[in-house]
């Protein structure tokens, strides 16, 4: 499983759990990327790494943690990306009825937009940032 499909997938249950009120499966979601975020094992490295060893390929694919300095933060942007989607969900959940609303949705249809094209102005603001 690609980046971009996980992103795709992830907007796509946003989506459909913001339309019909599904707030706990948004607080799953919430849950999932910040355990994403703070181990830095990812879904779409898993799957993959399993899948290998399903079929029976000689290793799994190279897991890339953060050990070398590239940009001013020894941070991956992929992690900055899970743990400020995570705040930016919760803080829009918590706050549904106020001037805050848009924040799930807005995040939603970024992530799919970014499944479709494959291009995360998130992740491109995060290495812009410093980050691996």
């Amino acid at each position: 499983m690609s980046d971009r499909l996980y992103r795709f997938l992830l907007g796509a249950t946003l989506l459909v759990s913001l339309y019909f009120g599904l707030h706990d499966v948004v607080l799953g979601v919430v849950a999932m990327l910040t355990l994403e975020g703070l181990s830095n094992a990812r879904i779409p490295w898993l799957v993959t790494c399993a899948r290998v060893k399903l079929f029976g390929r000689a290793s799994c694919p190279e897991y890339a943690f953060c050990t070398e300095s590239v940009g001013r933060f020894r941070f991956e942007a992929e992690r900055a990306w899970r743990l400020v989607a995570a705040v930016l969900l919760v803080v829009g959940i918590v706050n549904y009825h106020d001037i805050f609303w848009f924040l799930p949705w807005f995040l939603a249809f970024g992530m799919l937009g970014a499944g479709v094209s494959g291009v995360c102005p998130m992740v491109i603001t995060a290495r812009w940032l410093g980050f691996r």
